[in-house]
């Protein structure tokens, strides 16, 4: 790009180009349903589920949505690059585009900031139930019995022939631990006492980098322990494996159902970033000889589903 092109519409320009080409961390989609809106605070009633079929005796037997209360309030975020004029006239290397670039990226990754302190905090903040996120004991609607997707697995007790520990466990001890991860939601009941995840078959395992390369062979090698067959291949489910940097966790992960038309969290948008200069004949520019580029958006997340998460703890 030329010196004389590169003027504040041009940044401007480059800045959602790199947004658009970089949408950010490909698993928030899966874990996150985004809802716009026009209001801070946003309330979301329909958290509970809908009713079971039914055989029709005496007509027509009517439920509405549970209104849980659920509100998310949006916050406003903001990042601002500092561009002096003289260095930006200077730039034959293009490394004021560089770093647009750079900010546009944070900026995608924004999301995935939000959510993961949602994620590291899900032992110990409630969601629509009541209940922490992760808990040993949630109940839904008039079933009654306590339901847990905060579990602990023994992985000393795990029948393979090569023991880690919890830190660094084996191959097949990781795969026994993603299992009954997996197993836990697939028993979730409905506030009918149905089953609401019987027809799930996508899972996304999500550990921290410490344990990236143990989940990836736990999921994908098709011998465990050089011995025994990793079921995983036959079981006709789609479980894949993210590395998530932000997670300070070392013992433990996350299990996320990520096929279901609801989704464990919420993104809500209320602004969707927008970019502001301070530049060409402003009076920044001729007092201080630099630009602004300041990125604006409006947004929050909130806990969704609490059926389609389970938190493993190896002990």
């Amino acid at each position: 790009m030329s010196l004389k092109s590169l003027d504040s519409r041009a940044i401007i320009g480059e800045f959602f180009l790199r947004l658009a080409q970089n949408p950010g961390s490909a698993w928030i989609d899966k874990v996150g349903m985004k809802f716009n809106t026009n209001q801070e605070t946003e309330t979301y009633k329909w958290l509970g589920q809908v009713p079971a079929m039914r055989e029709w005796l005496g007509g027509r037997n009517a439920k509405g949505l549970i209104d849980n209360g659920l509100s998310i309030t949006s916050k406003t975020y903001e990042s601002t690059l500092e561009i002096d004029v003289d260095e930006l006239r200077r730039d034959k290397t293009g490394q004021a585009m560089i770093r647009i670039r750079e900010l546009a990226d944070r900026v995608n990754s924004h999301w995935a900031a939000l959510l993961s302190t949602q994620i590291l905090n899900g032992t110990s903040t409630a969601c629509y139930d009541g209940q922490f996120f992760f808990d040993t004991d949630h109940t839904e609607g008039k079933n009654t019995t306590s339901q847990s997707n905060d579990i602990s697995v023994d992985v000393s007790a795990v029948p393979v022939s090569n023991h880690g520990s919890v830190t660094v466990p084996s191959v097949g001890e990781m795969n026994n631990a993603i299992l009954q991860g997996i197993q836990t939601i697939l028993g979730f009941k409905d506030n009918e006492s149905e089953p609401m995840n019987e027809g799930a078959r996508s899972y996304l395992v999500m550990v921290p980098t410490s344990l990236w390369h143990i989940a990836q062979g736990a999921v994908a090698m098709p011998v465990i322990d050089s011995q025994a067959t990793n079921v995983m291949g036959a079981l006709g489910m789609d479980i894949g494996v993210v590395a998530n940097p932000r997670l300070t966790w070392t013992d433990s992960f996350a299990v996320f159902r990520t096929d279901g038309n609801a989704k464990p969290f919420i993104l809500q948008s209320e602004v969707d970033p927008q970019v502001t200069a301070i530049a060409e004949g402003s009076e920044l520019e001729f007092k201080e000889n630099k630009h602004h580029y300041g990125v604006k958006a409006v947004r929050n997340v909130g806990y969704g589903f609490w059926q389609h998460a389970c938190y493993v703890t190896m002990t």
